[in-house]
């Protein structure tokens, strides 16, 4: 991932470690308005639906397919970073106990190979969502494309393509809203009102 990717994805990555998605995840489901007295009792809320019967299955093939896009599409590099991003920002959070960093790098060491289950878990995922998405013969066609020379000098551009449209983005942001503002205060003139 790029430095300036990376940086977006920080603040990310701080609310996962400072467990504030899980949170905001498991926040309490409202209760409902308490019923007024002489009012008919509201039907029963129909169950929700079991995780099994929500996970569509899939071809060996079509599964094997959406992993192949996922990986030769570039798209799994972005896990790359994560790990290694959540390990140094453990190392940061423990900068103030010195006498830790030994224990500390090995361990982050020694889980490695489980780091790298769980990178490949989020793979399997992706993937899965991949081909929920898409036929099995359409990922054919994507997979099919990224095995040419076009689709692989496509995968290899990419990190710099995101780099520069990132750069681009913040250019065009800061121009945009000043054009807006720009034009609104010429139009609000127009109806007689003066913005700051």
């Amino acid at each position: 991932m790029s430095r300036r990717l990376a940086a977006l994805a920080a603040p990310l990555i701080t609310l996962i470690l400072t467990g504030a998605v899980p949170a905001l995840a498991q926040a309490p489901a409202q209760k409902p308005p308490a019923a007024k007295p002489g009012a008919k009792p509201a039907a029963p809320a129909p169950a929700p639906s079991t995780p099994a019967a929500q996970t569509p299955t899939f071809t060996p093939n079509h599964l094997a397919l959406a992993r192949e896009v996922m990986l030769s599409s570039g798209i799994a590099r972005s896990f790359d970073s994560i790990i290694p991003a959540f390990s140094e920002q453990i190392r940061q959070n423990a900068v103030t106990r010195p006498e830790l960093t030994n224990d500390l790098n090995a361990v982050l060491t020694s889980l490695a190979p489980e780091m790298e289950m769980q990178k490949q878990s989020m793979i399997d995922t992706a993937a899965r969502i991949y081909a929920s998405r898409l036929s099995e013969a359409e990922l054919g066609e994507v997979a099919a494309f990224f095995r040419s020379p076009a689709g692989k000098r496509y995968v290899e551009t990419q990190p710099q393509v995101l780099d520069d449209m990132v750069g681009a983005m913040q250019t065009w942001t800061q121009e945009v809203s000043e054009y807006i503002m720009v034009r609104v205060r010429a139009e609000m003139t127009k109806k007689g009102h003066q913005l700051q």
